[in-house]
Protein backbone atom coordinates (compact mmCIF):
# COMPACT_ATOMS: atom_id res chain seq x y z
CA UNK A 1 0.00 0.00 0.00
CA UNK A 2 1.03 3.70 -0.79
CA UNK A 3 1.62 5.62 2.03
CA UNK A 4 0.86 9.34 1.94
CA UNK A 5 0.85 12.43 3.43
CA UNK A 6 -2.36 12.12 4.49
CA UNK A 7 -1.42 8.56 6.78
CA UNK A 8 1.67 10.38 8.45
CA UNK A 9 -0.34 13.76 9.34
CA UNK A 10 -2.80 10.83 10.92
CA UNK A 11 -0.31 9.07 12.81
CA UNK A 12 1.57 11.92 14.02
CA UNK A 13 -1.52 13.87 15.20
CA UNK A 14 -1.02 17.07 13.18
CA UNK A 15 -2.42 18.55 9.92
CA UNK A 16 -0.82 17.95 6.48
CA UNK A 17 -0.28 21.74 6.19
CA UNK A 18 1.99 20.94 9.31
CA UNK A 19 3.91 17.71 7.47
CA UNK A 20 4.21 19.45 4.28
CA UNK A 21 6.12 22.10 5.97
CA UNK A 22 8.79 19.81 8.01
CA UNK A 23 9.39 17.61 3.97
CA UNK A 24 10.12 20.95 2.55
CA UNK A 25 12.19 22.22 5.73
CA UNK A 26 10.23 25.23 6.52
CA UNK A 27 11.63 26.21 9.77
CA UNK A 28 8.46 27.44 11.51
CA UNK A 29 7.86 23.77 13.11
CA UNK A 30 8.74 23.58 16.49
CA UNK A 31 11.15 21.47 16.57
CA UNK A 32 9.69 18.21 19.38
CA UNK A 33 6.96 18.11 16.32
CA UNK A 34 9.34 17.68 13.61
CA UNK A 35 11.05 15.20 15.50
CA UNK A 36 7.48 13.28 16.08
CA UNK A 37 6.61 13.76 11.51
CA UNK A 38 9.84 12.33 11.09
CA UNK A 39 9.78 10.06 13.44
CA UNK A 40 6.45 8.65 11.53
CA UNK A 41 8.35 9.24 8.39
CA UNK A 42 10.58 6.89 9.31
CA UNK A 43 8.55 4.48 10.63
CA UNK A 44 5.88 4.44 7.55
CA UNK A 45 8.80 4.79 4.87
CA UNK A 46 7.09 7.53 3.46
CA UNK A 47 8.35 8.81 0.67
CA UNK A 48 6.77 12.44 -1.35
CA UNK A 49 5.02 11.94 -4.68
CA UNK A 50 7.05 14.49 -6.67
CA UNK A 51 4.68 15.02 -9.24
CA UNK A 52 2.16 16.26 -6.74
CA UNK A 53 4.63 18.49 -5.02
CA UNK A 54 5.59 19.48 -8.49
CA UNK A 55 1.93 20.53 -9.63
CA UNK A 56 1.62 22.09 -6.40
CA UNK A 57 4.45 24.23 -6.79
CA UNK A 58 4.38 24.78 -10.34
CA UNK A 59 8.18 23.04 -10.43
CA UNK A 60 9.34 19.61 -10.87
CA UNK A 61 12.53 20.32 -8.96
CA UNK A 62 14.12 18.60 -12.23
CA UNK A 63 16.60 19.43 -14.94
CA UNK A 64 17.25 18.11 -18.35
CA UNK A 65 21.01 17.42 -19.47
CA UNK A 66 21.33 16.74 -23.02
CA UNK A 67 25.03 16.14 -24.05
CA UNK A 68 26.66 14.19 -27.01
CA UNK A 69 27.90 10.81 -25.59
CA UNK A 70 28.24 10.30 -21.51
CA UNK A 71 31.31 7.29 -22.42
CA UNK A 72 33.37 10.27 -24.26
CA UNK A 73 35.53 11.37 -21.02
CA UNK A 74 35.20 15.44 -22.11
CA UNK A 75 31.06 15.14 -21.41
CA UNK A 76 31.59 12.43 -18.57
CA UNK A 77 33.61 15.66 -16.67
CA UNK A 78 31.29 18.50 -17.52
CA UNK A 79 27.97 16.20 -16.37
CA UNK A 80 29.60 15.54 -12.66
CA UNK A 81 30.13 19.22 -12.61
CA UNK A 82 26.40 19.70 -13.50
CA UNK A 83 25.76 16.94 -10.90
CA UNK A 84 27.03 17.74 -7.91
CA UNK A 85 25.73 21.65 -8.39
CA UNK A 86 22.49 20.15 -8.87
CA UNK A 87 22.05 18.04 -5.81
CA UNK A 88 23.80 21.41 -3.80
CA UNK A 89 20.32 22.89 -5.08
CA UNK A 90 18.47 19.98 -4.78
CA UNK A 91 17.42 19.29 -8.50
CA UNK A 92 17.63 16.39 -9.73
CA UNK A 93 18.59 15.16 -13.07
CA UNK A 94 17.42 13.87 -16.35
CA UNK A 95 20.24 12.67 -18.62
CA UNK A 96 20.12 12.21 -22.44
CA UNK A 97 22.55 11.45 -25.15
CA UNK A 98 21.96 13.09 -28.22
CA UNK A 99 24.90 11.56 -30.09
CA UNK A 100 25.58 14.41 -31.36
CA UNK A 101 22.55 14.34 -33.79
CA UNK A 102 20.54 17.28 -34.61
CA UNK A 103 17.34 15.77 -35.18
CA UNK A 104 17.67 13.40 -31.87
CA UNK A 105 18.49 16.83 -30.52
CA UNK A 106 15.32 19.05 -30.83
CA UNK A 107 13.26 15.48 -30.00
CA UNK A 108 15.20 15.38 -26.97
CA UNK A 109 14.25 19.01 -26.05
CA UNK A 110 10.77 18.02 -27.08
CA UNK A 111 10.49 15.35 -24.58
CA UNK A 112 12.29 17.48 -21.68
CA UNK A 113 9.27 20.26 -21.89
CA UNK A 114 6.97 17.26 -22.20
CA UNK A 115 8.28 16.39 -18.77
CA UNK A 116 7.89 19.80 -17.57
CA UNK A 117 11.72 20.18 -16.28
CA UNK A 118 12.21 23.82 -14.64
CA UNK A 119 15.36 23.95 -16.98
CA UNK A 120 17.72 22.55 -19.37
CA UNK A 121 21.40 22.54 -19.32
CA UNK A 122 22.79 21.76 -23.58
CA UNK A 123 25.82 20.76 -24.81
CA UNK A 124 26.54 20.33 -28.46
CA UNK A 125 29.47 20.89 -30.83
CA UNK A 126 27.19 23.06 -33.19
CA UNK A 127 23.62 24.91 -32.77
CA UNK A 128 22.22 25.09 -36.30
CA UNK A 129 19.08 27.88 -36.77
CA UNK A 130 16.54 25.17 -36.21
CA UNK A 131 17.94 24.46 -32.77
CA UNK A 132 18.31 27.74 -32.21
CA UNK A 133 15.09 28.81 -32.82
CA UNK A 134 13.52 26.13 -30.66
CA UNK A 135 15.15 27.29 -27.91
CA UNK A 136 14.13 30.82 -27.55
CA UNK A 137 10.37 29.58 -27.52
CA UNK A 138 11.41 27.33 -24.70
CA UNK A 139 9.06 27.28 -22.18
CA UNK A 140 11.82 27.07 -19.70
CA UNK A 141 15.64 28.23 -19.32
CA UNK A 142 18.32 27.09 -21.42
CA UNK A 143 21.83 27.09 -20.54
CA UNK A 144 24.42 26.24 -23.24
CA UNK A 145 27.70 24.70 -21.35
CA UNK A 146 30.80 24.49 -23.42
CA UNK A 147 29.21 25.21 -26.30
CA UNK A 148 29.10 28.29 -28.44
CA UNK A 149 25.85 30.28 -29.97
CA UNK A 150 26.84 32.13 -32.44
CA UNK A 151 24.03 34.82 -31.94
CA UNK A 152 24.63 35.31 -28.51
CA UNK A 153 21.54 35.07 -27.55
CA UNK A 154 21.56 31.98 -25.61
CA UNK A 155 22.82 31.63 -21.87
CA UNK A 156 26.34 30.00 -21.79
CA UNK A 157 29.68 29.15 -20.24
CA UNK A 158 32.48 28.65 -21.76
CA UNK A 159 36.73 29.59 -22.21
CA UNK A 160 38.57 31.90 -25.03
CA UNK A 161 38.62 28.66 -27.14
CA UNK A 162 40.65 31.62 -29.94
CA UNK A 163 42.50 33.01 -27.39
CA UNK A 164 43.73 29.56 -25.22
CA UNK A 165 44.20 27.80 -28.89
CA UNK A 166 46.48 30.84 -30.26
CA UNK A 167 48.84 30.52 -26.84
CA UNK A 168 49.04 26.42 -27.55
CA UNK A 169 50.38 27.07 -31.09
CA UNK A 170 52.53 29.78 -29.39
CA UNK A 171 53.90 27.59 -27.16
CA UNK A 172 54.89 25.58 -29.93
CA UNK A 173 56.30 28.14 -31.65
CA UNK A 174 58.59 29.30 -28.40
CA UNK A 175 60.94 26.01 -29.38
CA UNK A 176 61.66 27.34 -32.75
CA UNK A 177 59.18 25.17 -34.84
CA UNK A 178 58.07 26.34 -38.26
CA UNK A 179 55.57 23.33 -39.35
CA UNK A 180 53.04 22.51 -36.86
CA UNK A 181 50.55 20.64 -37.45
CA UNK A 182 46.56 21.30 -35.95
CA UNK A 183 45.26 17.57 -35.70
CA UNK A 184 41.49 18.50 -35.12
CA UNK A 185 37.95 17.01 -34.63
CA UNK A 186 35.46 17.85 -36.91
CA UNK A 187 35.75 21.05 -38.48
CA UNK A 188 32.22 21.77 -38.91
CA UNK A 189 32.22 22.06 -34.57
CA UNK A 190 32.06 25.90 -34.10
CA UNK A 191 34.65 25.30 -32.00
CA UNK A 192 37.05 24.03 -34.05
CA UNK A 193 36.53 25.69 -37.07
CA UNK A 194 35.99 29.30 -35.94
CA UNK A 195 37.87 29.35 -32.86
CA UNK A 196 40.79 26.79 -32.51
CA UNK A 197 41.29 26.97 -36.11
CA UNK A 198 41.38 30.51 -36.40
CA UNK A 199 43.61 30.73 -33.28
CA UNK A 200 46.31 27.99 -34.63
CA UNK A 201 46.14 30.49 -38.09
CA UNK A 202 46.73 33.67 -36.36
CA UNK A 203 49.50 32.19 -34.34
CA UNK A 204 51.31 31.26 -37.46
CA UNK A 205 50.60 34.39 -38.71
CA UNK A 206 51.79 36.46 -36.11
CA UNK A 207 55.61 34.69 -36.33
CA UNK A 208 55.90 35.30 -40.19
CA UNK A 209 54.59 31.99 -41.47
CA UNK A 210 51.82 30.92 -43.77
CA UNK A 211 49.34 28.34 -42.74
CA UNK A 212 49.75 25.03 -45.01
CA UNK A 213 46.80 23.37 -45.59
CA UNK A 214 48.65 20.03 -45.75
CA UNK A 215 49.41 20.19 -42.18
CA UNK A 216 45.57 20.51 -41.08
CA UNK A 217 44.30 17.11 -40.70
CA UNK A 218 40.56 16.80 -39.86
CA UNK A 219 39.39 13.30 -38.48
CA UNK A 220 37.11 11.79 -35.62
CA UNK A 221 38.83 12.92 -32.30
CA UNK A 222 39.86 9.74 -31.38
CA UNK A 223 43.05 7.91 -30.30
CA UNK A 224 42.94 5.84 -33.43
CA UNK A 225 42.26 9.00 -35.69
CA UNK A 226 45.56 10.87 -34.31
CA UNK A 227 47.84 7.81 -34.24
CA UNK A 228 47.08 7.45 -38.24
CA UNK A 229 47.43 11.07 -38.75
CA UNK A 230 50.52 10.66 -37.36
CA UNK A 231 51.54 8.58 -40.26
CA UNK A 232 49.86 10.96 -42.82
CA UNK A 233 51.81 13.85 -41.64
CA UNK A 234 55.37 12.11 -41.15
CA UNK A 235 54.59 10.96 -44.95
CA UNK A 236 55.27 14.45 -46.28
CA UNK A 237 58.27 14.94 -47.95
CA UNK A 238 58.77 18.44 -45.38
CA UNK A 239 57.03 16.72 -42.19
CA UNK A 240 55.33 18.87 -38.99
CA UNK A 241 58.15 18.77 -35.94
CA UNK A 242 55.44 20.13 -33.77
CA UNK A 243 51.77 18.98 -33.59
CA UNK A 244 48.79 21.01 -32.23
CA UNK A 245 45.89 18.69 -30.93
CA UNK A 246 42.35 19.30 -30.62
CA UNK A 247 41.76 16.65 -27.82
CA UNK A 248 43.62 14.83 -25.46
CA UNK A 249 42.66 11.26 -27.39
CA UNK A 250 44.07 12.67 -30.74
CA UNK A 251 47.21 13.53 -29.01
CA UNK A 252 48.06 10.56 -26.91
CA UNK A 253 47.59 8.97 -30.98
CA UNK A 254 49.98 10.86 -32.07
CA UNK A 255 52.52 10.59 -29.47
CA UNK A 256 52.07 6.63 -29.99
CA UNK A 257 52.07 6.87 -33.71
CA UNK A 258 55.33 8.73 -33.09
CA UNK A 259 57.12 6.49 -30.96
CA UNK A 260 55.85 3.57 -32.97
CA UNK A 261 58.01 5.15 -35.98
CA UNK A 262 61.22 4.98 -33.60
CA UNK A 263 60.53 8.81 -33.21
CA UNK A 264 61.07 10.08 -29.30
CA UNK A 265 58.49 12.98 -27.66
CA UNK A 266 59.52 15.94 -26.99
CA UNK A 267 63.54 15.31 -28.44
CA UNK A 268 62.15 14.63 -32.22
CA UNK A 269 58.55 16.04 -32.60
CA UNK A 270 56.08 17.64 -29.70
CA UNK A 271 52.79 17.72 -29.01
CA UNK A 272 50.86 19.89 -27.52
CA UNK A 273 46.83 18.98 -26.47
CA UNK A 274 43.62 20.91 -25.92
CA UNK A 275 41.84 19.55 -22.65
CA UNK A 276 44.04 18.37 -20.16
CA UNK A 277 41.57 15.72 -19.09
CA UNK A 278 42.13 12.82 -16.20
CA UNK A 279 43.75 10.99 -19.78
CA UNK A 280 46.67 13.76 -19.86
CA UNK A 281 48.83 12.39 -17.18
CA UNK A 282 48.31 8.58 -18.22
CA UNK A 283 50.19 8.94 -21.12
CA UNK A 284 54.58 9.28 -20.78
CA UNK A 285 55.54 11.10 -21.82
CA UNK A 286 52.79 13.39 -19.55
CA UNK A 287 50.98 15.23 -21.99
CA UNK A 288 51.65 19.19 -22.16
CA UNK A 289 47.84 20.18 -22.76
CA UNK A 290 46.08 23.57 -22.39
CA UNK A 291 43.13 23.19 -19.74
CA UNK A 292 39.68 23.20 -20.78
CA UNK A 293 37.92 23.25 -16.88
CA UNK A 294 35.57 20.97 -18.10
CA UNK A 295 33.88 20.01 -14.42
CA UNK A 296 34.26 24.24 -14.03
CA UNK A 297 32.12 25.08 -17.10
CA UNK A 298 29.56 22.08 -16.23
CA UNK A 299 28.94 23.58 -12.48
CA UNK A 300 28.92 27.37 -13.15
CA UNK A 301 26.80 26.23 -16.17
CA UNK A 302 24.12 24.51 -13.64
CA UNK A 303 24.44 27.67 -11.04
CA UNK A 304 23.75 29.97 -13.92
CA UNK A 305 20.73 27.70 -14.88
CA UNK A 306 19.82 27.71 -10.86
CA UNK A 307 19.92 31.70 -11.29
CA UNK A 308 17.06 31.75 -14.00
CA UNK A 309 15.19 29.36 -12.90
CA UNK A 310 15.14 30.99 -9.30
CA UNK A 311 14.61 34.73 -11.31
CA UNK A 312 17.61 35.64 -9.37
CA UNK A 313 19.41 38.68 -10.84
CA UNK A 314 21.95 37.78 -13.30
CA UNK A 315 25.22 39.53 -13.69
CA UNK A 316 26.81 37.68 -16.90
CA UNK A 317 24.73 36.07 -19.23
CA UNK A 318 27.63 34.57 -21.15
CA UNK A 319 30.40 33.39 -18.74
CA UNK A 320 34.21 33.26 -19.97
CA UNK A 321 36.26 30.79 -17.24
CA UNK A 322 39.79 31.59 -17.27
CA UNK A 323 42.17 29.02 -19.55
CA UNK A 324 46.08 28.17 -18.93
CA UNK A 325 48.96 25.40 -19.91
CA UNK A 326 49.50 22.38 -18.03
CA UNK A 327 53.37 22.45 -18.90
CA UNK A 328 54.31 18.52 -18.72
CA UNK A 329 56.90 16.57 -20.51
CA UNK A 330 55.43 16.12 -24.36
CA UNK A 331 57.09 19.58 -25.23
CA UNK A 332 60.44 20.92 -24.03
Amino acid sequence: MTITIYDVAREANVSMATVSRVVNGNPNVKPATRKKVLDVIERLEYRPNAVARGLASKKTTTVGVIIPDISNIFYAELARGIEDIATMYRYNIILSNSDQREDKELQLLETMFGKQVDGIVFMSEHVSTELLNMMERSPVPIVLAGTIDPSGKMPSVNIDYHQAAYEAVNRLLQNSHKRIAYVSGSLSSTINRAFKFTGYEKALGDAGLQMNEDLVVESEATYDAGYEAFSKLKSLQDAPTAFFAGNDELAIGLIHGAQDSGFHVPEDVEVISFENSKLARMVRPELTSMVLPLYDIGAVSMRLLTKYMNKEQIDEKTVILPHRIEERDSVK
